[in-house]
């Protein structure tokens, strides 16, 4: 699963802009734009969903799910999760 902050953040870390990804994943730009533009979980036809991580992942940049360890280590972001608010 990839959400839309992760794939905004992923692709300005590989420093392209949406028509440059919609081109490497061979899907259209308005498909990218409303991928981003969804809240939360990315949802759309698996397939696009692949060929999007794909793209971003040959881009250089790795996408790293909730509580899941970097596979190659280097250097990154994460986003932490936010501070609890019980107490």
């Amino acid at each position: 699963m990839i959400t839309a902050t992760q794939m905004r953040a992923a692709r300005a870390l590989a420093g392209i802009d949406q028509k440059t990804l919609a081109e490497r994943a061979g899907v259209s730009l308005p498909t990218i734009q409303r991928m981003e533009a969804s809240a939360g979980v990315v949802r759309g036809v698996v397939d696009t969903l692949m060929k999007v991580v794909q793209a971003i992942n040959d881009s250089g940049v790795e996408l790293i799910g909730e509580g899941q360890a970097s596979e190659r280590g280097g250097r990154g972001v994460r986003l932490k999760a936010p501070a609890s608010t019980d107490g």
